[in-house]
């Protein structure tokens, strides 16, 4: 089929390049000409500006937009007098799937479908392909139904079925027609927030792995410090690198997440390269005030989105207050790490 792709980054870049593979026709669009240039070269036909695009494509149209949340709203500002009744307008980013529901309703009005595309994969996505979770009407899922069963890991359409309706046949491929607009950027966001807690699992563990040997280390003998009940216990000077590694192979904590964890730990085990300071782009917050709203507990996805607030310098004047208090009601003296 023909898609058009606004936004080739990280992943839209790689979105294209996986659809050619699959004999798609591809016409692109982004601000930055070097980024256009590789789309270019991947086989995608080089539009010059959004209206440029549009013409490029025929009729019903199908526009995938992937760029940051912020910028979802200007760019499908530009699009509308562009498209026409019967176009499909899909967006692949991490949107907050109440914009979805607005932009649904607003874009029906003109005759345009709108799709809400939870697309995850990242940087790996071209060789292993994007699992997609979708938000809209099933007519709309249907038209474009061939390009998302070629990004998705599956690489193929549903045997014998007609349309992504098929449910578990479609969602074994790698997507999956979630339910009406913001449908797919509800469970995008919810995996999102799951990845929070699973990156702080591994994180939190392999401290723990990395700080074994703090009975081999001089500490300081003083009212301001506990010390370890019985030093002999924490003498392990582990090769965390090595164990990330082994528990890659047949254990049942193995994952993508922990081949990432390897891969870092095997080029650099002190990890120097990184701050430290962890950003959250949205999901995770609005996963936790999801759960708030409905009243289901979260404790784990919410605990590790403070986490990376407080990674971000973001507890440092409670943590002072801590102290201050402290000194305060007993005398102690502030010590340095």
């Amino acid at each position: 089929m023909q898609i058009g792709m606004i936004g080739l980054g990280r992943m839209g870049a790689n979105m294209v390049r996986r659809l050619k593979q699959g004999g798609h026709e591809c016409v692109a669009y982004d601000r930055s000409p070097a980024a256009l240039k590789t789309a270019v070269g991947y086989g995608a036909q080089a539009a010059g500006s959004l209206a440029e695009l549009v013409r490029a494509l025929a009729a019903p149209r199908a526009v995938w937009i992937m760029v940051p949340a912020a910028i979802v709203d200007p760019v499908i500002a530009q699009l509308k007098p562009l498209l026409s009744s019967g176009d499909v307008l899909i967006d692949g980013g991490n949107s907050n799937y109440h914009d979805d529901i607005r932009r649904s309703d607003e874009l029906k009005l003109a005759g345009i479908r709108y799709l809400d595309v939870g697309t995850s994969g990242g940087v790996l996505g071209f060789e292993d392909g994007y699992c997609l979770m979708i938000g809209g009407e099933q007519e709309a899922v249907t038209l474009v139904e061939p390009a998302l069963a070629t990004l998705a890991p599956g690489g193929k359409m549903p045997a014998g079925r007609a349309g992504a309706a098929a449910g578990s046949a479609a969602a074994a491929l790698g997507y999956l027609h979630c339910g009406p607009s913001g449908a797919g950027h509800f469970v995008k966001m919810v995996h999102n927030g799951i990845e929070y807690g699973l990156m702080a699992a591994y994180a939190e563990g392999l401290n723990v792995l990395a700080h074994a040997d703090a009975g081999l280390q001089t500490g300081a003998a003083d009212a301001e410090t506990a010390p370890l009940s019985n030093p002999r216990f924490y003498q392990y000077q582990l090769n965390v690198a090595a164990i990330a590694e082994v528990w890659r192979h047949g254990s049942i904590v193995a994952s993508r997440l922990l081949d990432l964890t390897a891969t870092a730990l095997a080029k650099d085990g002190k990890l120097a390269g990184f701050s430290g300071h962890v950003a959250d782009s949205g999901e995770g917050r609005w996963t936790v005030e999801a759960a708030i709203e409905v009243g289901v507990p979260a404790p784990v996805l919410s605990a590790a989105l403070y986490g990376r607030f407080e990674s971000r310098g973001q507890a440092d004047f409670a943590n002072k207050l801590l102290s201050a208090m402290r000194l305060g009601f007993g005398g102690h003296v502030e010590k340095s790490s």
